[in-house]
């Protein structure tokens, strides 16, 4: 990611241009699979232009056809003018989901607005297909104030790029650790003190092994959990961590009382690859042996159903989960005692690393008024606990008052504190590294790893290998950073 003075001019903000658009695919294809945009009019978008009318097409990742959202109902009754209509795109994971995503924009069928994680703010910003709100926010800073006061600092960081604020976070999930309590009992084990260390993690899945004969820990091969957070406790990343300037436009608005507000910039950067350093090796030789100590099943690529099994069958001791675990083992038959969640393991550091994710305004949607009214609607507190993933708890408020006792009375955990002091107890926890240049990182990460897991390579010449392919998407795509 060069500096803005000196970075490759882009075309202007919605005109992503087809020279570009072909430079971009051609290249990616050899590095990964990454589907990529242009530019393009859909006849059947509304020409409301700013007019609070027209329709939303709303871009979301699910596996439903027919999305029935509460929030709608809501926001018509605000504007009944509006007409949503959802676009359903599907994936195992959420680079699929951008993949098919780009396809879609590619083909002329952007919607006007896109559910974007973590792991695709830079790659969506950096190509100039969603438009910063930093005018709005400053044009309706007093009604946002309240929004701001009640979410922590890291998460709407997060979600900025090179100075400017891309989205709202509207819920967020840490790598905490989630430890079956029945395989504990049984091996006579206690829950762990939240400033446990990677020594007593190891005696505690080794004894879960001995006493019951299950495995004691399970991951899976992505770029958000995975056998990242050993990284970020080990003092590691995939990249140099440096922040973009700019971003005072907003702290000093909002965080400026905020001790955790301090230091902030203008989002993440990620320039300079760092995967072979020693404490990503390290880390990575960790995993490893403890799959070869038979303590860990196979990894497999993907999301994490598998091990979401073999935890609600008593098959599996811990695993790095956000809050989305805790209605998704409710759902699996598990009762709030069957389980419980403790802050990762610590190493060099217990930082954790966590992923976020909100609503982006399209750059070129005709109705960028309207967009920006389902985003004020959908951060307000009330139309918050509307969203059917957080009345399930299949994902984390990133509001701090909407984590209490009463939302995780009937899914568990008893230990639900830790969702949201995961960020006030630590607040150098950061986003994964998520680079604009998204889904050929990730792309890496995970088939780098999988040799390693394989035995097909060693941990240090897998990393040296993603080392070499990291340095080569850095150098080819330099002008997206």
């Amino acid at each position: 990611m060069t500096h803005p003075a000196t970075r490759t001019p882009q075309p202007p903000r919605g005109m992503l241009t087809r020279r570009h658009a072909l430079r971009l695919t051609a290249g990616l294809a050899a590095i990964g699979p990454l589907a990529t945009a242009c530019g393009g009019e859909d006849s059947d978008r509304s020409t409301a232009g700013d007019e609070l009318g027209g329709t939303l097409r709303i871009a979301m990742f699910t596996d439903n056809d027919a999305i029935e959202d509460p929030r709608v109902q809501s926001f018509n009754e605000e504007y009944p003018d509006i007409n949503v209509e959802f676009v359903p795109i599907s994936g195992t994971d959420w680079e699929e989901y951008f993949s098919k995503l780009l396809t879609e924009v590619a083909a002329g069928k952007a919607p006007d607005l896109i559910v974007v994680a973590t792991e695709g703010t830079q790659l969506f910003a950096g190509q100039g297909l969603v438009q910063p709100l930093d005018e709005f926010v400053q044009r309706d800073a007093d009604e946002l104030e309240e929004y701001f006061e009640d979410v922590h600092p890291a998460l709407v960081e997060a979600m900025m790029y090179e100075g400017s604020l891309y989205q709202f976070p509207d819920d967020f999930n840490a790598a905490n650790m989630y430890l079956n309590t029945s395989l504990m009992k049984e091996a006579g084990l206690e829950m762990p003190a939240p400033d446990w260390d990677v020594q007593e993690f190891e005696r505690y899945i080794r004894e879960i092994k001995d006493a019951t004969g299950k495995f004691g820990y399970g991951w899976t091969n992505r770029l958000w959990g995975s056998w990242m957070p050993w990284i970020f406790v080990n003092g590691g990343n995939l990249f140099t961590e440096e922040r973009a300037p700019g971003g005072e436009w907003l702290w000093d608005r909002f965080y400026t009382d905020d001790p955790a507000g301090e230091g902030r910039g203008g989002g993440w950067r990620w320039e300079q690859p760092t995967a072979n350093s020693p404490e990503v090796v390290e880390a990575l030789e960790f995993v490893v042996r403890l799959r070869e100590d038979d303590l860990t099943p196979a990894v497999e690529v993907g999301g994490g159903g598998l091990l979401e099994g073999l935890f609600a069958s008593n098959e599996l001791g811990m695993t790095p989960a956000g809050g989305f675990w805790t209605g998704g083992l409710a759902e699996a038959g598990l009762e709030p005692d069957d389980f419980d969640v403790q802050l990762f393991p610590g190493w060099e550091s217990q930082r954790h690393q966590f992923g976020t994710g909100g609503f982006a305004i399209a750059a070129d949607t005709d109705n960028p008024e309207a967009a920006w009214a389902w985003i004020k609607h959908t951060i307000k507190r009330d139309v918050m606990e509307l969203r059917p993933e957080h009345r399930n708890n299949v994902t984390t408020p990133v509001r701090r008052s909407m984590v209490t006792e009463e939302r995780y009375a009937e899914t568990g955990p008893s230990n639900w504190q830790i969702f949201y002091s995961t960020l006030d107890d630590h607040p150098d926890s950061a986003p994964i590294p998520a680079p604009p240049v998204a889904n050929a990182t990730t792309e890496a990460f995970v088939r780098w790893t999988q040799q390693a897991m394989n035995g097909d390579m060693t941990p240090q010449e897998a990393m040296d290998g993603l080392q070499a392919d990291l340095e080569r998407i850095v150098a080819d795509y330099g002008s997206q950073y």
